[in-house]
């Protein structure tokens, strides 16, 4: 390693993906080989304002990734109230917007950091896909107040595009740091990731969020040997592959310098320990053409700053095109990189790629790729390959060190955990991350007596939260070390004015307290005696709603943080139709 420590330490993780509401079930989903790619109905069609002309067209790709709560709601629903939007802006915010924030909110939970107590900078660095909700169902509609029908400007002027979404995190979470957003096509979300871990490098801030959203409609043409499937999957490597299906999510992870980690507070998932971000240029086929140089350029310089040997790679989270053009320049790429480091045993990295299990994310697919090969370094298993049944025979998959597993398997070689993630933008602007397994943290301390004080932005989030607490607690396997979410609680969740505090000695103890709790009749249970005067002056405190001081109370406690349940959103429809659905059901022309 060189003299000073340049390794970026991933201490947050969030997200929602087709068929998963957070990172823990998105991994649920890729450890179990589940195709989360939906295929829309007639009914559904309508629902998102496509037309029957387009509706009747043979080349209509009518499948995608679709989040948890329905084709509409899950990307309609969002808690306004909570971020400051009123009920008149609410509406007219990009759906991708909505996304991160929340993804945002969730990823500084995870990593145990309240902005408004943080004594740093948190810089945010996004990158989202175009805003089809303008295009599609704000721009011209006669429901959107505003300027006349033709005054484009003040509509475009009302509308924040991709340039907005960094401030507005900046904005409505109350972060100081810079706040830049990065577009680079497919690659935005892990350019992102790359800009954010070199400004943490060079003390632009002390925390970065990074990552990227994007909400796709059914608007997509299949045409043959072009760059969508025809059934909206996306079979990478395959023989059977035939383009890229689009899909919606979002995803951000919080960075910190590894320097900068308390061995005793922080949880770290994993290490970036190196990236690099580069251009094709003009050396391949055509603008939209991805080049086998720079894609091979770009991984060999990230190996090279993060001081690996590609053979050190157990596994590599490839952008994965599933077009045949895209995966064969790809693997090119790969094989070249690893020629050029020496042989190689046959079947020592495993490749695979999320958007096999949720389809592409487009500005968003890096993350969720990343998001990925965290959990796998951090579980030591490789992710089945779904669609993946025969290798295609332009692709020299047998040639060289890759194989694609079609199940499960535990990670390929022995040693500390390797992996890299690509991702290619339409373009040549292309990403690679190397990443390590974190350390492992130390044992838990033996039971004593805790705090939980939890709060929220209404009594309904509140009740909410108590009860996903309690669920945790419950089904948590062996049972989390309750000093560490004590911890977590008080130190890493947004202060809000409805609040509650239960304590205990044992996970058990703490769920039925706040089962309790989340009965709402009696309230919390009273503290027990035995708890300490400590304990129950922090509680009062809490409960009055002053500005508890945490920072004495636990100063000779131990506890670190630890993943538990995220807010709960209390989300509400938030939504204008798009004129053409409008015009249908007045019976109009549609």
């Amino acid at each position: 390693m060189s003299e000073y420590d340049d390794r970026v330490a991933v201490v947050g993780l969030a997200g929602r993906f087709p068929g998963a509401d957070s990172v823990p079930e998105f991994w649920r989903l890729l450890r179990d080989g589940v195709d989360a790619v939906h295929d829309y109905t007639e009914a559904e069609l309508r629902q998102l304002g496509v037309g029957p002309g387009l509706s009747a067209d043979p080349t209509l790709v009518r499948s995608g990734g679709v989040l948890p709560g329905g084709v509409l709601d899950g990307v309609a629903g969002f808690d306004a109230e909570l971020f400051g939007f009123d009920a008149r802006d609410a509406p007219l915010l990009d759906p991708q917007h909505r996304l991160f924030l929340e993804s945002a909110w969730t990823a500084l939970e995870d990593a145990g950091c309240d902005p408004r107590r943080y004594d740093g900078d948190v810089g945010v660095f996004t990158g989202v896909s175009t805003n089809r909700y303008f295009l599609f169902h704000l721009l011209g509609n006669p429901a959107v107040r505003g300027g006349g029908p033709d005054d484009w400007e003040a509509q475009l002027a009302t509308r924040p595009g991709a340039d907005y979404l960094p401030a507005q995190v900046a904005y409505r979470l109350g972060l100081r740091g810079p706040a830049m957003a990065v577009q680079t096509a497919c690659s935005s979300s892990l350019t992102a990731v790359c800009v954010a871990a070199q400004s943490l490098l060079d003390y632009g801030c002390d925390l970065a969020v990074a990552g990227g959203a994007s909400v796709s409609f059914p608007r997509h043409r299949h045409t043959p040997e072009g760059l969508v499937s025809p059934d909206g999957r996306c079979r990478a490597f395959d023989t059977a592959a035939a383009g890229t299906g689009y899909s919606t999510g979002s995803a951000a992870v919080v960075l910190k310098r590894y320097a900068d980690v308390d061995p005793d507070r922080d949880r770290v998932h994993a290490v970036l320990r190196g990236w690099a971000v580069n251009n094709d240029g003009a050396h391949r086929a055509g603008f939209a053409a991805p080049g086998a140089d720079g894609q091979a350029a770009v991984v060999a310089e990230a190996l090279a700053r993060a001081e690996v040997s590609p053979h050190e790679l157990g596994y590599l989270e490839a952008h994965g095109s599933a077009t045949v053009l895209g995966d064969a320049i790809e693997l090119a790429a790969l094989h070249q990189v690893w020629r050029a480091a020496g042989a190689s045993p046959a079947g020592s990295c495993a490749l695979g790629t999320a958007k096999a299990n949720i389809g592409n994310l487009d500005a968003a697919s890096g993350v969720a790729g990343l998001v990925a090969a965290v959990r796998a370094v951090g579980e030591g298993s490789v992710p089945a390959h779904v669609h993946f049944r025969e290798p295609h025979p332009e692709l020299g998959l047998g040639t060289g060190p890759f194989t694609v597993p079609r199940t499960l398997r535990p990670w390929p070689r022995g040693g500390s955990r390797l992996a890299g993630v690509s991702s290619f933008g339409l373009g040549g602007s292309n990403a690679h991350v190397v990443l390590e397994q974190a350390a492992p943290p130390a044992p838990a301390p033996a039971g004593d007596w805790q705090l939980l004080p939890l709060s929220a932005h209404s009594p309904a989030a509140l009740l909410e939260a108590c009860r996903r607490l309690a669920g945790h607690l419950e089904n948590a396997g062996p049972g989390p070390c309750l000093a560490d979410v004590a911890y977590t609680l008080a130190t890493g969740r947004r202060v809000l004015p409805h609040r509650v505090a239960v304590a205990a000695r044992e996970p058990a103890e703490a769920a039925a307290a706040l089962r309790q709790a989340a009965a709402g009749a009696r309230g919390a249970p009273p503290l027990p005696g035995g708890a300490g005067p400590e304990l129950h002056a922090a509680a009062r405190s809490w409960l009055s709603g002053e500005d508890t001081d945490w920072t004495s109370y636990l100063k000779d406690r131990p506890g670190r943080v630890c993943t538990l349940p995220a807010y709960p959103f209390r989300r509400r429809r938030h939504w204008i139709d798009p004129p053409a659905r409008r015009a249908a059901d007045r019976g109009g022309p549609a």
